[in-house]
């Protein structure tokens, strides 16, 4: 893989770095094309803990996670975990959908173990379908706050996106926006 490292509010030594890169070698193995992989760490420094950010951009898909704690180097531990946990998902979500799931060449399947389940599968305990109405991003706010989710879609009225906006964690809100208009 290839790395690219930095720090927020931290400056990133060697020794992190090192061990970032040690831990996430790891992962190599689950990669057909790791020449090609990039991934990209942020780590950063709070008041009582440190966050480790982690993106790992496949040519189908990226594979993120993030991890507090007060140690940093049980953070990168954590956060590789993370990771590896992820992998064990897409794999049993793979063999579950018999094909129907495309992640191309890019992951070694055979290196990943078969996730564990106790509670059973993962199961759609709920399907809602409704009919998007265009509107602005400020009244799909308000929608959402009054109906107290943390995420509500809606069709933006400027641009007729499929979009939804959420509640961020460290404040403020974000929007996902669909690249394809509606046609």
């Amino acid at each position: 893989m290839k790395y690219v490292i930095t720090g927020k509010n931290i400056g990133v030594t060697e020794g992190i770095s090192n061990a970032l890169q040690t831990k996430l070698a790891k992962m190599d193995k689950y990669f057909l094309i790791n020449d090609e992989v990039e991934c990209r760490c942020v780590v950063s420094a709070h008041k009582e803990a440190q966050k480790v950010e982690v993106t790992i951009f496949l040519p189908s898909m990226p594979l993120r996670a993030e991890v507090e704690n007060p140690d940093l180097y049980a953070a990168i531990d954590l956060v590789v975990d993370k990771l590896e946990g992820q992998m064990r998902k897409i794999k049993t979500r793979m063999d579950r959908s018999n094909g129907r799931i495309s992640l191309g060449k890019a992951i070694n399947f055979e290196e990943i173990e078969e996730e564990k389940k106790e509670d059973g599968e993962d199961v759609v305990v709920r399907t809602k379908s409704y009919y998007l109405q265009p509107m602005s991003i400020e009244e799909a706010i308000t929608r959402m706050e009054a109906l107290g989710h943390d995420f509500f879609v809606y069709l933006d009225e400027e641009d007729d996106r499929i979009s939804t906006v959420y509640i961020r964690k460290d404040g403020g809100y974000g929007v996902i926006q669909a690249e394809n208009p509606i046609k």
